[in-house]
Protein backbone atom coordinates (compact mmCIF):
# COMPACT_ATOMS: atom_id res chain seq x y z
CA UNK A 1 0.00 0.00 0.00
CA UNK A 2 3.15 2.56 0.96
CA UNK A 3 4.64 2.17 -2.44
CA UNK A 4 1.03 2.71 -4.39
CA UNK A 5 0.48 5.62 -2.34
CA UNK A 6 4.14 6.90 -2.58
CA UNK A 7 3.65 6.80 -6.42
CA UNK A 8 -0.08 8.20 -6.70
CA UNK A 9 1.59 11.08 -4.79
CA UNK A 10 4.31 11.72 -7.07
CA UNK A 11 2.55 10.98 -10.59
CA UNK A 12 -0.38 13.77 -9.26
CA UNK A 13 2.18 15.90 -8.24
CA UNK A 14 2.81 16.38 -12.06
CA UNK A 15 -0.62 16.80 -13.04
CA UNK A 16 -0.96 18.96 -9.64
CA UNK A 17 1.96 21.44 -10.79
CA UNK A 18 0.87 21.77 -14.05
CA UNK A 19 -2.83 22.30 -13.54
CA UNK A 20 -1.61 25.21 -10.93
CA UNK A 21 0.87 26.52 -12.99
CA UNK A 22 -1.49 27.08 -15.58
CA UNK A 23 -4.00 28.49 -13.28
CA UNK A 24 -1.26 30.85 -12.76
CA UNK A 25 -0.04 31.91 -16.23
CA UNK A 26 -4.20 32.30 -16.91
CA UNK A 27 -4.65 34.44 -14.19
CA UNK A 28 -1.59 36.65 -14.89
CA UNK A 29 -2.78 36.83 -18.42
CA UNK A 30 -6.27 37.80 -17.44
CA UNK A 31 -5.26 40.73 -15.04
CA UNK A 32 -2.97 42.06 -17.68
CA UNK A 33 -5.17 41.76 -20.43
CA UNK A 34 -8.26 43.07 -18.43
CA UNK A 35 -10.40 40.30 -19.60
CA UNK A 36 -13.74 39.02 -18.20
CA UNK A 37 -13.44 36.28 -15.34
CA UNK A 38 -15.15 33.59 -17.33
CA UNK A 39 -16.49 30.13 -16.58
CA UNK A 40 -13.16 28.58 -18.20
CA UNK A 41 -10.92 30.85 -15.27
CA UNK A 42 -13.12 29.42 -12.94
CA UNK A 43 -12.33 26.06 -14.26
CA UNK A 44 -9.15 26.39 -14.22
CA UNK A 45 -8.54 27.71 -11.11
CA UNK A 46 -11.35 25.25 -9.33
CA UNK A 47 -9.18 22.46 -10.91
CA UNK A 48 -6.02 23.89 -9.68
CA UNK A 49 -7.82 23.91 -5.88
CA UNK A 50 -9.01 20.63 -5.95
CA UNK A 51 -5.64 18.90 -7.34
CA UNK A 52 -3.57 20.40 -4.82
CA UNK A 53 -6.24 19.32 -2.32
CA UNK A 54 -6.04 16.07 -3.51
CA UNK A 55 -2.47 16.10 -3.25
CA UNK A 56 -1.91 17.17 0.12
CA UNK A 57 -4.63 14.52 1.76
CA UNK A 58 -2.35 11.73 -0.14
CA UNK A 59 1.06 13.52 1.01
CA UNK A 60 -0.60 13.29 4.55
CA UNK A 61 -1.63 9.69 4.38
CA UNK A 62 1.81 9.19 3.17
CA UNK A 63 3.19 10.54 6.10
CA UNK A 64 1.54 9.13 8.39
CA UNK A 65 1.78 5.85 7.24
CA UNK A 66 5.52 6.37 6.13
CA UNK A 67 8.20 4.79 8.37
CA UNK A 68 10.31 7.77 8.13
CA UNK A 69 7.33 10.44 8.16
CA UNK A 70 6.07 11.00 12.12
CA UNK A 71 7.68 8.01 13.61
CA UNK A 72 10.88 9.82 12.53
CA UNK A 73 10.69 12.20 15.22
CA UNK A 74 11.09 9.84 17.70
CA UNK A 75 14.75 9.09 16.72
CA UNK A 76 17.40 10.58 17.46
CA UNK A 77 19.42 13.27 15.41
CA UNK A 78 16.25 13.35 12.56
CA UNK A 79 16.51 16.69 12.66
CA UNK A 80 20.36 16.77 12.09
CA UNK A 81 19.83 14.88 8.43
CA UNK A 82 19.12 17.81 5.98
CA UNK A 83 17.17 15.02 3.98
CA UNK A 84 15.35 13.35 6.41
CA UNK A 85 14.37 17.04 7.87
CA UNK A 86 13.36 18.24 3.93
CA UNK A 87 11.26 15.65 3.06
CA UNK A 88 9.84 14.93 6.80
CA UNK A 89 9.34 18.50 8.07
CA UNK A 90 9.53 21.63 5.44
CA UNK A 91 8.69 19.87 2.67
CA UNK A 92 4.69 19.03 4.79
CA UNK A 93 4.62 22.07 6.78
CA UNK A 94 5.46 24.20 3.68
CA UNK A 95 3.24 22.64 1.44
CA UNK A 96 0.40 22.76 4.19
CA UNK A 97 1.10 26.84 4.29
CA UNK A 98 1.21 26.74 0.36
CA UNK A 99 -2.23 25.16 -0.37
CA UNK A 100 -3.49 27.46 2.65
CA UNK A 101 -2.61 30.66 0.43
CA UNK A 102 -4.12 28.67 -2.84
CA UNK A 103 -6.96 28.39 -0.55
CA UNK A 104 -7.41 31.83 0.49
CA UNK A 105 -6.86 33.51 -2.62
CA UNK A 106 -9.76 30.73 -3.96
CA UNK A 107 -12.18 32.09 -1.09
CA UNK A 108 -11.08 35.52 -1.60
CA UNK A 109 -11.90 35.34 -5.44
CA UNK A 110 -15.25 34.55 -4.89
CA UNK A 111 -15.60 37.63 -2.88
CA UNK A 112 -14.36 40.53 -5.33
CA UNK A 113 -16.91 41.95 -7.84
CA UNK A 114 -14.43 43.46 -10.16
CA UNK A 115 -13.40 40.85 -13.21
CA UNK A 116 -9.72 42.42 -12.03
CA UNK A 117 -9.85 41.62 -8.68
CA UNK A 118 -10.68 38.22 -9.01
CA UNK A 119 -7.86 37.57 -11.02
CA UNK A 120 -5.78 39.26 -9.25
CA UNK A 121 -6.92 37.58 -6.12
CA UNK A 122 -5.94 34.26 -8.00
CA UNK A 123 -2.95 35.29 -9.73
CA UNK A 124 -1.45 36.71 -5.85
CA UNK A 125 -2.45 33.88 -3.97
CA UNK A 126 -1.62 30.63 -6.46
CA UNK A 127 1.70 32.50 -7.11
CA UNK A 128 2.60 32.56 -3.70
CA UNK A 129 1.11 29.10 -2.95
CA UNK A 130 3.20 27.80 -6.74
CA UNK A 131 6.47 29.45 -5.14
CA UNK A 132 6.10 27.66 -1.90
CA UNK A 133 5.45 24.37 -3.51
CA UNK A 134 8.66 24.77 -5.80
CA UNK A 135 11.02 26.09 -3.00
CA UNK A 136 10.38 22.75 -0.88
CA UNK A 137 10.10 20.02 -3.55
CA UNK A 138 12.54 17.06 -2.68
CA UNK A 139 14.03 17.76 -6.06
CA UNK A 140 17.14 15.08 -5.84
CA UNK A 141 14.32 12.52 -6.06
CA UNK A 142 12.25 14.10 -8.75
CA UNK A 143 15.33 14.17 -11.09
CA UNK A 144 16.75 10.89 -10.16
Amino acid sequence: MYQTLQSLHSSLAYIALAVLLLAVINAIYGLSNKKLFAPKDLRLSLFALIFCHIQLLIGLILYFVSEKGFKAFAIEGAMKSPELRLTMLEHPLINIVAIALITVGWSKHKKQETQNGKFKKIALFYTLGLLLILSKLPWSSWMA
